[in-house]
């Protein structure tokens, strides 16, 4: 199972050849996007890691020629524009949401929300930065301004979109103008995007829990789930999947499973040190279940008690967690700080794995352009 999960997180080949990104995105299912630039942004990581011929700009330029659009799964992702005919719910299911919580109740009223999609018509796609209200009251850490709630609002309701991004600044668009009309237009029942989400779930996780189809997207609730499986009687069955500590786990996977299990090539024995938001790690239950490797991100655990670090990259060599380091760039420097290191528990590292370590180390430099490694720790 774990080689089969790492394959279906594109990590068993090396990442090398023709760049494809637009396949690694599919095959992927969507990309989380970051905010936290350490070495490089997490969506410019994750992509890197399965082709190192990948560049940053590149994800932008999708996103400008329409073959991707940016919508929310359990956090900010980019996925397929092919996908949107599934996607339609999820903008209807995050309005309503929204409006049962009260969540934003101070943002810009209907009148507020209309002048945007006035001044958007008018002008084409603005940021957030083209207007200008105020926190009212008390300024709480997650307050927000009017007009940036109602901008986020009209953007999870689909009603506008994201065209391109400038310094990872969002600018939005009207739905209308960024979705194609014969996506929008193809009009799915709710039990058809339902089908067409579990469907390409199961696909990418290969075999899973009812919990883990749910968690994938975050576009459907349990009950759903178990109502497609249900549905998918005669293509999918109960399987067990026995975990790293030896206990069996209920799960399901497609008929094929069998087939997809001795079809696996062996995967490369590349090291990679791998985002923590990289989708092979996201769901922290189900690789610890896999893999024996307990993971967590510490940023927002206070320094004193943080059991590695800030920002602590996972280290994977072939469908096996051999360690985990930090590191951080200092761009304006030409710097690669290695700050620390921590091998696995039971791991041996011999000579040719502190090598590939480096090596890996040296690519991620020249991934984001500096010239200067500077270690702090003994990487041997």
């Amino acid at each position: 199972m774990r080689a089969l999960w790492t394959d279906a997180n594109g990590l068993s080949k090396p990442p090398t050849g023709q760049l494809d990104l637009m396949q690694i995105i599919h095959a992927l299912g969507f990309v989380q996007l970051d905010t936290i630039q350490v070495i490089s942004r997490a969506h410019h990581h994750i992509l890197w890691s399965r082709n190192q011929n990948y560049r940053e700009p590149m994800l932008d330029k999708l996103l400008r020629n329409r073959e991707i659009f940016e919508h929310f799964t359990h956090d900010a992702s980019v996925l397929p524009m092919e996908f949107l005919p599934m996607w339609q719910r999820q903008f209807r299911r995050h309005k309503e949401k929204i409006d049962r919580s009260g969540w934003y109740k101070n943002m810009l009223d209907e009148a507020g929300r209309q002048a945007i999609i006035e001044r958007i018509t008018d002008e084409g796609a603005l940021s957030t930065h083209a207007f200008d209200t105020k926190v009212q009251g008390k300024k709480e850490m997650w307050a927000r301004p009017p007009h940036k709630l109602a901008l986020d609002y009209m953007w999870y309701s689909g009603e506008l979109a994201t065209c391109h991004r400038v310094n990872f600044t969002k600018f939005y668009d009207l739905g209308t103008r960024v979705f194609p009309k014969r996506l929008l237009s193809e009009n799915l029942s709710d039990e058809e995007q339902i089908d067409r989400l579990c469907d390409a779930a199961l696909q990418r996780l290969g075999c899973a829990s009812v919990g883990e189809i749910q968690k994938f997207w975050d576009a459907v609730d349990q009950k759903e789930v178990r109502e497609w499986l249900a549905r998918r009687e005669d293509q999918v069955s109960p399987v067990e999947i026995i975990g790293a500590d030896g206990a069996g786990n209920q799960a399901y996977a497609f008929y094929d499973i069998e087939e997809q299990l001795n079809s696996l090539q062996r995967p490369t024995s590349r090291l990679r040190i791998l985002n923590p938001f990289d989708p092979m790690i996201r769901d922290r239950n189900r690789i610890e279940r896999l893999f024996g490797f307990e993971y967590r991100i510490e940023m927002f655990v206070p320094a004193k008690k943080r059991k590695w670090g800030y920002y602590v990259y996972p280290i994977l060599e072939g469908d096996k967690f051999v360690g985990r380091i930090e590191i951080k760039a200092d761009r304006q420097k030409s710097d690669l700080n290695v700050l620390q290191f921590w091998p696995e528990p039971k791991v041996k590292w011999t000579a040719k794995r502190y090598e590939k370590l480096r090596q890996e180390i040296g690519r991620m430099a020249r991934f984001i352009n500096v010239e200067n490694i500077n270690y702090q720790v003994e990487i041997a």
